[in-house]
């Protein structure tokens, strides 16, 4: 792309610093914009400001460093003014399955006293339908002299652009991916997508608002169900003694048939979480989307029930658990199925040596690294040491394992990679 003035170089706020805001705020400085990032964390913020990214993810490094050096970038905990703000934050859900839109609340709060009109606010969180209504309607409540009409000296412009990247290719997919645009008000789609189109070179796909907020979370609930019904398959193979694995391969040479691969749960921000946005905003027209996740969120303990038995014949047994991150090769551990499974172990093994393997980490989440059963180890070690081996995530490390360490061990492998 050809480099933008100095002069021309149009200036964003990037609210939130994490999986997806800092590729973002990265990439945006790396093609033509003059961005600050915004985060509560200060380690994060002070990392970032010396150049490095506070988590893994392939080839973002480079591109952090050259535009933190060249000043295109810097990091802080104070929101500034901005021509365009863009807001990822997180959206967990509350008990009951009930989205938490409370940082995007905070997020609005934080930019209202600074908008002075005209400026463009993108909402890019995956967030269930009103979601961007709701930040237009927290700003504008703390500053009524705003307005959404357009074409006013105080017109505000609201738009969602959901993200679409895939965790370990982010950098790749945020340029090469297609984008949906949703307007709010006025042409707040258009100017969105002149923004985004600094560094996107997929297809530009306009729309409202509110279908695009729902068509991120349509593709995030078709692969959760698409997940459940191999997760289900696996446990009724289980029980009539069928190899899933063999199973799924003979069925999909069908030119019309592509199950996916089971496995221990489904993990991640958004495929674990985004379902039931769905299922929140539509309780009574979202029964299969409900039960795809009820199938999923149920296969951590499908896998605990088949080992726990065996694990409590063995004194003092030592269970080497091979991954905590929700996908392979990478340090994210979010609504992991594998970090939920070593939980439970734990509680429900008290007096058993859990070895957690973990190779994208240095050091354990909080609620295990409390634990005296349960210590950070490295792959050879916790499997020497290990009566079982329970596979949870099929990082490069594990795929790649000689197979001669196994040998005499009790073997779980929820991915299918040892075969």
């Amino acid at each position: 792309m050809t480099p933008t003035p100095e002069s021309n170089r149009p200036s964003v706020a990037v609210i939130g610093l994490g999986y997806i805001g800092l590729p973002t705020a990265a990439v945006l400085a790396s093609s033509g914009a003059n961005v600050v990032g915004v985060d509560i964390n200060q380690k994060a913020v002070d990392l970032i400001n010396q150049g490095e990214v506070p988590f893994v993810e392939p080839d973002m490094s480079t591109t952090v460093a050259g535009v933190v050096s060249q000043g295109f970038l810097r990091a802080t905990t104070e929101t500034p003014h901005a021509d365009n703000y863009i807001v990822a934050v997180p959206t967990p859900f509350k008990d009951g399955h009930k989205p938490d839109l409370s940082y995007i609340e905070t997020a609005g709060k934080q930019i209202a006293p600074l908008l002075e009109g005209n400026e463009l606010v993108i909402l890019e969180s995956t967030s269930p339908p009103g979601a961007t209504e709701f930040l237009a309607e927290t700003i504008l409540s703390q500053r009524p002299d705003l307005t959404l009409e357009e074409n006013t000296a105080k017109s505000v412009y609201f738009a969602h652009c959901p993200e679409r990247v895939l965790p370990g290719r982010i950098m790749i997919e945020l340029r090469t991916n297609d984008r949906i645009v949703g307007t709010l008000n006025g042409n707040a789609g258009e100017r969105a997508r002149d923004l985004y189109q600094l560094f996107c070179e997929g297809e530009f796909l306009m729309t409202d608002a509110r279908t695009a907020e729902l068509s991120k979370l349509t593709e995030n609930a078709y692969r959760d169900v698409n997940i459940a019904f191999a997760n289900e398959l696996s446990m009724i193979a289980d029980g009539l003694d069928i190899n899933v694995w063999e199973l799924i391969e003979l069925a999909n040479h069908h030119p019309r048939v592509n199950i996916l691969q089971p496995g221990p749960g489904v993990g991640g921000h958004c495929i674990a979480v985004d379902p039931w946005f769905i299922v929140a905003t539509a309780p009574e027209q979202s029964s299969l989307i409900k039960t795809a996740r009820d199938v999923n969120d149920s296969k951590p303990g499908f896998v605990l029930d088949k080992l726990i038995p065996q694990a409590k014949r063995i004194n003092e047994v030592k269970i080497a658990t091979l991954g905590l991150a929700f996908k392979p090769n990478i340090d994210d551990l979010r609504e992991s199925p594998a970090r939920q499974i070593v939980n439970r172990l734990a509680d429900q093994l008290p007096e058993a040596t859990i070895l957690a393997v973990e190779p994208n980490i240095d050091e354990l989440p909080a609620e295990l690294e409390s634990r005296d059963n349960v210590t950070l180890t490295e792959t050879e070690t916790a499997i020497e040491q290990a009566d079982i081996v329970l596979l949870l995530v099929d990082h490069n490390e594990f795929i790649n394992l000689d197979a001669s360490l196994l040998a005499q061990k009790i073997v779980h492998d929820t991915r299918g990679v040892w075969g």
